[in-house]
């Protein structure tokens, strides 16, 4: 075995170069490393079984220009042994979301560069007629890749990479793409010695051990799951217990099974367990930190108070342009402050300049939203690494000499970050400028919701109205005179942040990470037949349903304003 790093030393505090570091400290170490189901492999056959993987990928890829290898996996062992595999070996593992389709999903793979492509039978229809070019499969629950790995049944780590040395801090390991929100996903470079960092960091932060479990229960083709929750596990030398596919009504039993003590979460996650049947033996579990994003403060305590749990907030995006970090004074609602040695700013993105601090009145309403929201930027060192082949797209996170993270944000007097929502999530009413996130935060409240989506539709006239789309407990109706009600007595609602459409869903719909997909509740605005819409009409509070006649109406007075180009196409017959 060659010298990778230091082995059988788990949990040490000495924060490794390179993720194969990580993996090299499992062997020797013969306690639990990875649980899934009812099979549990110890952290030494961990490392063993990511060395067999290796060993394939430097006889399939020997010398590869870009050793890339995508893996089209749910959360199977598989996933983290070849995550680990490539940390080793040299390689870079492309996550590939089995929620894209035909072309856009081949386009994910050969844009990448991937020659190797590692999937199970499960997902083997989404490849059918796909012209993939150059890329072998390797499907990891048939009996010839059982055989192929057979072979290298006795390697170690260290006994074969791809670039004829040891893994450097500046290798490429992971290609993870962003949500794809606008336009084609983006495909963010990270590099082992800043996965490394990150996953010590956050081992440090939250004081995780080899005692600690680490749930993973997010997609693992997501930087979430792995950033978050597999490397501080691997930091830390405790173990990852897995989840093939988020389940809510799941969540308590697999805690409990696996003695979870961690999970991270995204998306609407944390809705989806609040809206489960609640049981009287909810606080009987063993978890003390959940640990992700957009759950909301409202939520967070929701979630402490029925399981016993504390959420922590975080922020830091994949691309690793700029990040947050809590403090004991960090506020409800506000994700904290710039991390050391990031110099982080709220400013205008038309004219660059910093917006002023946000004054909010005793309710917690904010008063000068119009020019305290603006985009965060970090105007020092970024961690950044630029996407893969889309210069276009780095040149924009980069313009100015600045990194852009495309997210909203104000600034208190005390300089706690607060998150307004997604660059393309403001809104523009009357002549103001509004953040989604910050409504949804106070729609969020309403006992009779499960999920709540803020998004802007065109104005009749001019600009933009507020619409949002209700998912509602299972025992409930949507009941437009309570739902005023609510509104009227919620006291940091400012008096344009009412939404005047509200579209009631049988569920949110989200994209394949549990985030909103808003760019799908945008595009059919409250043209979205046939679930029921509820408006309400200028000068009134009353909320009354937009039906075939007030429809119409509406349509005409688009038509008389030269706006009806922004509607969405009528959803057809039946359509309101």
């Amino acid at each position: 075995m060659r010298t990778m790093g230091t082995a059988g030393n788990p949990g040490t505090t000495a924060t490794p170069a390179t993720v194969a570091e990580l993996v090299v400290r499992q062997w020797g170490d013969h306690r639990p490393g990875l649980k899934y189901g009812t099979t549990v492999l110890s952290r030494h056959r961990a490392a063993q079984e990511a060395s067999a993987r290796a060993a394939l990928l430097a006889d399939l890829l020997p010398r590869h220009a870009e050793p890339h290898i995508g893996v089209l996996l749910d959360n199977t062992p598989e996933f983290p042994l070849w995550l680990a595999a490539a940390a080793l070996s040299g390689a870079a593992v492309a996550g590939i979301n089995p929620t894209r389709r035909g072309p856009e999903l081949a386009r994910d793979v050969l844009h990448t560069d991937c020659a190797l492509l590692v999937t199970e039978r499960a997902h083997l229809p989404l490849l059918t007629g796909l012209d993939l070019p150059g890329v072998r499969i390797l499907v990891t629950d048939g009996e010839e890749y059982a055989a192929l790995l057979a072979a290298y049944a006795g390697a170690a780590p260290g006994d074969a990479t791809l670039r004829g040395r040891a893994p450097a801090p500046a290798d490429r390991l992971l290609l993870y793409f962003t949500s794809g929100s606008t336009g084609a996903p983006k495909a963010a470079v990270c590099t082992q010695g800043r996965l490394a960092a990150a996953g010590a960091s956050l081992a440090r932060q939250f004081s995780l051990t080899p005692e600690d479990v680490h749930y993973i229960c997010m997609p693992m083709f997501h930087g979430n799951a792995v950033i978050a929750d597999w490397l501080p596990a691997m930091a830390a030398g405790a173990p990852v217990a897995l989840r093939r596919r988020f389940s809510a009504s799941a969540f308590l039993d697999d805690v409990r099974a696996y003695g979870a003590t961690y999970f991270t979460y995204v998306g609407r996650a944390v809705q989806y367990l609040l809206a489960t049947p609640p049981r009287p033996d909810d606080r009987d579990n063993p978890l003390r930190l959940g640990f992700g994003t957009e759950a909301g403060a409202v939520d967070a305590a929701r979630f402490a108070d029925r399981f016993g749990v504390r959420l922590v907030e975080g922020y830091g995006a994949t691309e690793g342009g700029a990040s947050l970090q809590r403090g004991p004074d960090t506020p409800p609602g506000a994700l904290g402050r710039a991390a050391p040695g990031e110099d982080l700013a709220v400013v205008d993105p038309a004219t660059g300049r910093e917006c002023p601090p946000a004054r909010l009145d005793a309710r917690g309403r904010l008063l000068n939203g119009d020019e305290a929201i603006g985009e965060l930027v970090n105007r020092g060192r970024s961690l950044f690494e630029g996407y893969w082949r889309n210069p276009e797209a780095e040149a924009e996170r980069r313009r100015g000499g600045w990194y852009w993270t495309g997210d909203l944000f104000f600034r208190d007097g005390d300089g706690h970050l607060w998150f307004a929502g997604r660059t393309d999530d403001r809104l523009r009413v009357d002549s103001e400028n509004l953040a989604a996130a910050m409504i949804e935060n106070i729609l969020a409240r309403w006992a009779d919701a499960v999920a709540v989506a803020v998004y802007a539709v065109p104005d009749e006239a001019a600009g933009d109205q507020v619409m949002a789309a209700l998912a509602l407990r299972d025992d409930r109706d949507f009941d437009p005179d309570a739902f005023a009600a609510f509104l009227a007595a919620q006291p940091d609602l400012g008096t344009k942040m009412a939404p005047r459409y509200v579209r009631v869903v049988a569920s949110m719909p989200v994209t394949a990470t549990n985030k909103v997909h808003r760019v799908a509740l945008r595009r059919t605005g409250f043209r979205c037949a046939p679930d029921p819409v509820w408006h309400r009409p200028p000068g009134t509070d009353r909320y009354v349903p937009l039906d075939g006649p007030a429809l119409a109406a509406l349509a005409e007075a688009y038509r008389s304003h030269g706006r009806e180009h922004l509607l969405a196409p009528a959803a057809g017959p039946g359509a309101r």
